[in-house]
């Protein structure tokens, strides 16, 4: 066979056809094999989980049927992503990789410096392509305040690209794929083994059904709901594990939200709850810039005054207790127990369990970083690992965000039936006495057949413990070194503006192209 070349198209966290930039620049450019390495180092990351697994295979099922109907083959790799190309260069000699950038973790960002390492050894052009408003080489947020914001928003309001409709595919690729589409959810590569019983499913077609009931139900309630679990269960977009794994794109989702608000601009409650999404849009890509500026968040407390503070042990009884959901906080439990079953929970009560370990429990960040990143279906590095230490305290430049689960229970469980779903064994307790059973009286104790510390945990005392780390902090922060450095994570990573979600009416698009997504594969058709 004569070596003609090809143009490989590697997806990664970006498993869809629509707005896909380099599956559409690569069919543009001659004979295509689209390809997903399936790498056991990745799944064996201390951050890996089998549902994470169990999402993506979904996903990557939806995404071979989608390009099985364009003409295109997915070829599903066993191996190391330089294993495959060096395979693919032997076989067909001159290589073109295109793929999208990505702001991961620690093994991403290795991996990715190895291929472009392979790529500058072997004169393989490598296209990457942003999904993101992510900023590759960006050294500080404060030099231009407003460009971050600016090219943010140029990404998102460009036209969206088209699914290609008359590939031309590489022959022989049957002989690089290893694993059928059917037979994704039978392997076993390491990961984390706990079971998710109620995941949400992955794959395009779950995220536009999941978009569309938003849009035209659910998403009218999302203002009002999203701090309390149990209606964000219900009215949160539930859109995070699709954006983490890219079955849907920032930036379609982002054109079809503006549409929605000029079509909801007379309905105050529509447009609450949209511009509160359109926030945390934004937000979501503004988080990810944090990683990729410093990758180091992943291990390392940011803060160079803060670190040392907290052991790291992976067997603290503390520690323990918080994975089990057995502290004796009922609503911290009730959301650990919850993660564990369903692989969801919302930010707040995230932020929460976060506060819980590291002030109340006097934990470190990094054990319980790592136990939600395994927990969380929708785990996206960028967002985690820079939420984790700012809810910790450890950035040294965000107020100490301490919450108090007494108060959240108050908030935003007042019936107790979240708690009552998940923790049972206190169902047997009126809801006034489900928010802090261990302070129930003896006598309501006989009457209820209920003893705290023999049928429910008696909780670590995290009131004085949460004080003694918000006075610890506080003065480490006070010295002029600390004052000094916060300064400079300030200029290096923090935001300067509000998020324009918060500023100003959405712009009417440029063209018609904007206005319907792609093709039938769009959102708003959903």
């Amino acid at each position: 066979m004569a070596k003609t070349g090809i143009q490989v198209v590697w997806f990664k966290r970006d498993l869809r056809v629509h707005d896909h930039a380099p599956l559409s620049h690569a069919a543009a450019a001659g004979t295509v094999l689209p390809v997903f390495a399936i790498e056991p180092s990745q799944w064996q990351a201390p951050d890996s989980a089998l549902r994470h697994w169990q999402f993506a295979a979904d996903s990557l099922i939806d995404l071979s049927h989608a390009l099985k109907e364009r003409g295109l083959p997915l070829c599903l790799w066993q191996g190391g992503i330089i294993d495959l190309l060096n395979a693919l260069k032997a076989h067909y000699g001159t290589l073109v990789l295109h793929s999208h950038e990505e702001t991961g973790n620690a093994w991403s960002f290795a991996r990715d410096l190895e291929v472009k390492a392979w790529c500058q050894a072997h004169q393989t052009p490598w296209h990457e392509a942003r999904q993101h408003g992510v900023v590759r080489g960006l050294t500080s947020r404060v030099a231009d305040r407003g460009a971050w914001e600016a090219q943010w928003e140029a990404l998102m309001t460009a036209p969206t690209c088209q699914a290609p409709q008359n590939a031309r595919v590489a022959q022989g690729w049957e002989a690089f794929h290893h694993v059928e589409a059917d037979e994704l959810h039978g392997l076993t590569l390491g990961f984390d083994a706990t079971p998710c019983p109620e995941r949400q499913p992955g794959g395009r077609q779950a995220g536009r059904a999941l978009w569309h009931s938003f849009i035209t139900q659910r998403g009218r309630r999302y203002r009002g709901s999203i701090s309390k679990p149990l209606l964000a269960e219900a009215f949160g977009s539930r859109l995070s594990p699709h954006l983490a794994w890219g079955t849907l794109s920032m930036r379609e989702v982002v054109q079809s939200l503006r549409r929605q608000r000029r079509k909801h601009a007379d309905d105050s409650a529509w447009g609450r709850s949209l511009r509160a999404l359109a926030s945390r849009l934004h937000w979501h890509c503004h988080f990810i810039q944090k990683l990729e500026s410093e990758p180091g968040m992943e291990s390392h407390t940011l803060h160079p005054a803060l670190r040392g503070l907290r052991e790291r042990d992976a067997e603290h009884p503390n520690l323990i207790a918080w994975k089990q959901g057995q502290t004796g906080v009922p609503l911290v439990d009730a959301c650990m127990r919850c993660l564990v079953h369903t692989g969801w929970i919302n930010f707040r009560m995230r932020a929460m369990l976060i506060s819980h370990a590291t002030f109340g429990l006097g934990l470190h960040w990094h054990e319980p970083a790592l136990h939600l990143a395994r927990l969380f279906t929708d785990f996206e590095p960028g967002i985690h690992y820079p939420q984790v230490q700012m809810q910790a305290g450890a950035t040294g430049t965000n107020a100490l965000r301490v919450y108090n689960p007494i108060k959240q229970a108050e908030d935003n469980d007042p019936s107790g039936e979240f708690v009552a779903r998940w923790v049972p064994e206190l169902t047997v307790l009126p809801v006034e006495w489900r928010t802090t059973p261990w302070a129930l009286p003896e006598s309501l104790q006989t009457r209820f057949g209920f003893q705290p510390g023999e049928h429910y945990p008696q909780p670590f005392d995290f009131e004085s413990e949460a004080r003694r780390w918000k006075k610890t902090l506080h003065e480490r922060r006070q010295t002029p070194e600390a004052r000094k450095a916060s300064k400079a994570i300030l200029d290096k990573l923090a935001s300067q503006r509000r998020p324009p979600g918060r500023r100003s009416k959405p712009k009417k698009p440029a063209n018609r192209q904007q206005l319907s997504l792609f093709d039938e594969g769009g959102l708003d058709d959903a």
